[in-house]
């Protein structure tokens, strides 16, 4: 019996000893499957297509439900919007000179002949397929779509008009309309309406002619356009959307990580007002010990015009003195609104909220009631998140499309840029530039004046890149050249690659 006994606690010593062994590292917190307070947590593991690509269609279809009636939510998505986009990134052309063999006064006419001929495109509902929006206006469409929706399109059609000497187009296509075709009769596979290749490389999206979930009686057809053409490797549609994970094809909203918490809130604010809304009312019931069952559950509203005539009925007024009859008594009803700890409840939330989409609380619920130092951090870390986003819509929206511009007017002699189709290096340092939005903001202007002029004083920036920061400005054009004008240090040679510029055939063949 002893050794029976030794042998079972020498076998449970060697257990506790193996499983100690088995439990190590993250098996000890958080893949952790024995600890109370993680068995119950059951989660499994997928792929980007079971993860994202599955449940974007419903995390689209609340996130706009949110954004038209969530007052928190429109408010998150504006305001990225506003920060980031503002009223449209401005061209900056900013060539590679040097490469091209060029002087600093030569460049900046070209950048100036360059921006100008794009105003003349962007500042134009021409340049809008449906033309109902100009160029920067189509920005924050865009832009506005693609947060709502995790991802939006637009393609470049080429379609003549009056008056117009640009034929590029852009038409925004919403996220619903890239969808997989019913018949799926293609030889590639096909995710949420992108066309994928052996690589994993974007081939072609499939349009549905009109929205999928429109209510028409037309047969539903779909489009397929190719990612490039084959010819010459020219964008024929540009897909805005951020990844999460590798081999995602389509975006997931900004609001996908706290849609619960926002319409959970969004429910409680509307039960918080209906509360407070009835308690304004002050309603009062007539307690009686000889009820009259025809008065019985009848309410009254102070506006409602009563009969004169009629005893069986009661009146609230302002200082009115209302007779009771015999075993009636007034009970008031009070509901306890509005609550108290309504407001501490919603800011914690809103805390929560604002974390996960990188939108501070202050900014948020623009409430800034604390020091100066805290809203200033408050904006400074919103900021980078701003400045990503910017990035990211430069790179992806205006850059492409401002490059087919530069194409079509080299194309058309409108532009002057010699080798930009046979040198790929000389096409990139033509189509160099940067895309400048609304700046950020001055909660003390002064001190944010002083501490440019010590970054410029002491090498650390430019007046260039301050003035920018400042109000969006650009100091080159405003003030340096107006100095040297005044200081006669305007370059012939400016004035004279002017010329080249407004008549370039007839100066190469002199």
């Amino acid at each position: 019996m002893s050794r029976n006994i030794r042998s079972l606690s020498g076998s449970h010593s060697r257990y506790r000893r193996s499983a100690k062994v088995v439990n190590q590292g993250y098996g000890q917190h958080g893949a952790n499957q024995n600890k109370n307070s993680l068995a119950g947590w059951t989660s499994r593991i997928g792929s980007a297509l079971e993860d994202i690509e599955r449940n974007v269609p419903k995390l689209r279809e609340r996130s706009r439900d949110l954004f038209v009636g969530s007052p928190l939510a429109a408010g998150a998505l504006k305001t990225t919007r506003t920060n980031v986009i503002g009223a449209g990134l401005k061209l900056n052309a900013q060539i590679d000179y040097e490469y091209l063999g060029m002087t600093l006064g030569e460049a900046d006419a070209w950048e100036t002949k360059v921006e100008r001929e794009f105003n003349l495109w962007a500042e134009s509902i021409h340049c809008d397929a449906q033309r109902m929006n100009n160029f920067y206006e189509l920005q924050q469409l865009a832009f506005i779509s693609w947060l709502m929706s995790g991802d939006c399109f637009a393609i470049l059609p080429v379609i003549p008009r009056k008056n117009m000497p640009y034929d590029i187009r852009v038409q925004i296509i919403e996220a619903d309309r890239i969808c997989t075709p019913s018949d799926k009769s293609f030889d590639n596979k096909i995710v949420n309406g992108v066309e994928i290749g052996d690589f994993g490389e974007v081939l072609a999206y499939h349009v549905t002619q009109q929205h999928p979930h429109s209510i028409g009686l037309a047969k539903q057809d779909w489009k397929r356009i190719e990612k490039f053409g084959k010819e010459t490797g020219r964008p024929n549609i540009l897909h805005l959307m951020e990844s999460e994970r590798p081999e995602q094809r389509r975006g997931v909203p900004i609001l996908a990580p706290v849609i619960e918490s926002l319409k959970q809130l969004a429910r409680y604010s509307e039960a918080e007002l209906m509360a407070a809304v009835v308690s304004g009312m002050f309603t009062v019931f007539i307690k009686s010990k000889t009820p009259d069952e025809n008065q019985v559950g009848q309410a009254i509203h102070p506006d409602e015009q009563i009969s004169e005539y009629d005893d069986g009925t009661y009146e609230l007024g302002n200082g009115a003195i209302v007779a009771l009859g015999e075993g009636e008594e007034v009970q008031e009803s009070n509901p306890g609104r509005p609550n108290t700890a309504f407001d501490g409840f919603v800011t914690s939330i809103c805390r929560q909220i604002g974390s996960a989409i990188e939108i501070p609380y202050e900014l948020l619920m623009k409430h800034f009631t604390a020091s100066y130092s805290a809203s200033r951090a408050a904006l400074l870390e919103a900021w980078k998140m701003f400045k990503m986003r910017r990035t990211w819509m430069a790179n992806d929206f205006c850059q492409p499309i401002y490059e087919e511009f530069l194409a079509e007017g080299v194309a058309k002699g409108r532009i002057y840029a010699p080798g930009f189709f046979t040198d790929p290096i000389a096409r990139k340092a033509y189509c160099t530039a940067e895309w400048n939005g609304p700046s950020q903001g001055q909660i003390d202007p002064l001190k944010e004046v002083n501490a440019a002029i010590k970054r410029v004083d002491n090498g650390f920036s430019t007046r260039q890149s301050e003035t920018v920061e400042l109000n969006g400005g650009d100091f080159l054009r405003v003030v340096e050249e107006q100095l040297r004008r005044e200081g006669g240090l305007v370059y012939d040679e400016q004035r004279d690659y002017q010329e080249i510029l407004e008549h370039g055939e007839e100066r190469k063949e002199e």
